[in-house]
């Protein structure tokens, strides 16, 4: 993967030049081979903030990092970007594992034979044996193989929010740092879990 390195004030360490392009391999084994990224270096008073872009073939990707130092900040938005690039490959399997429609079979309509005279003649001949009507055959398609689905795990530092805040808090947390999970606790003590579902709406669940 192509990495563009910038620094908005200072410049960019080796080290962190290492740890960076690491990060974005980790991306480049899901998104492939083909997509880029930029990394930004910025500080703003004694916080260090790290702007990372993604571009994938149809998908775009941005993260930001925020520490006090620039490898925090860098693993941060590393993360995230991550986080976003699992969900981006989850939703492309899904989609390609999708049975197809059923098939079905479709036999010509079924005429009622003419009514026999009632009164047949002696010499008539008899009949022919009637033939059974066709019936009509539903064929199911189903996928080659089982869905797999690749778990995704979290680290109880990442889900599990230290300090007190309300439910409005929590969600702008959520979608700031781009979490699927959050557990936390409101300023009444009641313990709340804030989870993304897999059409991507939030809920929320309250434990008793």
């Amino acid at each position: 993967m192509e990495v563009e390195f910038t620094a908005r004030q200072g410049r960019i360490s080796k080290a962190l030049r290492d740890q960076a392009e690491e990060g974005m391999e980790r991306i480049a084994r899901i998104l492939g081979k083909t997509a880029h990224a930029s990394v930004t270096f910025g500080a703003q008073r004694h916080l260090q903030i790290v702007e990372l872009t993604v571009q994938a073939r149809t998908q775009k990707f941005a993260a930001t990092g925020k520490a006090a130092t620039p490898d925090a900040a860098l693993k941060e938005a590393v993360e995230h970007a991550l986080n976003q690039a699992r969900r981006y490959r989850d939703r492309r399997l899904d989609g390609k594992r999708l049975p197809k429609k059923e098939k079905v079979m479709t036999a010509p309509p079924v005429t009622r034979p003419k009514a026999r005279d009632a009164h047949p003649s002696a010499d008539a001949e008899p009949a022919p044996p009637k033939s059974r009507p066709r019936a009509s055959i539903a064929v199911h398609s189903f996928p080659n193989r089982a869905t797999i689905v690749e778990p995704h795990i979290l680290k109880s530092a990442e889900a599990i929010s230290l300090k007190p805040m309300t439910i409005e808090e929590a969600v702008k947390d959520t979608e700031f740092r781009d979490r699927d999970l959050l557990i936390f606790r409101n300023p009444s003590g009641v313990m709340f879990v804030l989870h993304r579902r897999r059409d991507g709406e939030m809920e929320l669940v309250e434990i008793s």
